[in-house]
């Protein structure tokens, strides 16, 4: 988690970054980044049950913008060419979504009338910029620290 919001930090693209979370640990590892706020996420939007769209609408009602831009961290390698594409087709197409899935990004109108959160209708787009691991183990992220951080010196 650290590792991607660090990435949209140093983007330089945002006005916002702001990070969603219902968990303690996340919160406390990334609140005292410089530029980024932490929202609570509340009860009803928190867990596997929970479409993505009803989040992001929260984060939309919290935090106003034009464009909304969700990175996946299950994905913390990926270019910062990757949010510039993102954002490009969400503006002309007004919702946008990389393949492998570690941007998907909505105008604030086409996430306001969203309808059924598990539609999507996104324009998809492949990007070699996106790193290859999809995290869900302990030994997913250790592969990816370790081939993008090297090994620690003990």
């Amino acid at each position: 988690m650290l590792r991607a919001v660090q990435k949209l930090l140093q983007s330089n693209l945002f006005e916002q970054v702001i990070l969603s979370t219902d968990s303690e640990l996340i919160a406390y590892t990334c609140m005292n980044l410089s530029g980024l706020c932490v929202l609570r996420r509340p009860p009803e939007l928190c867990g596997n049950h929970v479409a993505s769209i009803p989040v992001f609408q929260h984060i939309m009602e919290s935090f106003p913008a034009d464009i909304h831009l969700n990175y996946n961290c299950n994905f913390p390698e990926c270019d910062e060419s990757v949010f510039k594409k993102g954002i490009e087709l969400a503006s002309e197409k007004e919702e946008s979504l990389s393949v492998p899935y570690a941007v998907w990004t909505q105008t604030k109108d086409r996430l306001i009338n969203y309808g059924d959160p598990f539609q999507i209708t996104a324009e998809t787009f492949k990007h070699q910029g996106i790193g290859t691991t999809d995290i869900h183990t302990m030994e997913d992220l250790i592969y990816v620290h370790r081939e993008n951080l090297g090994t620690i010196p003990w």
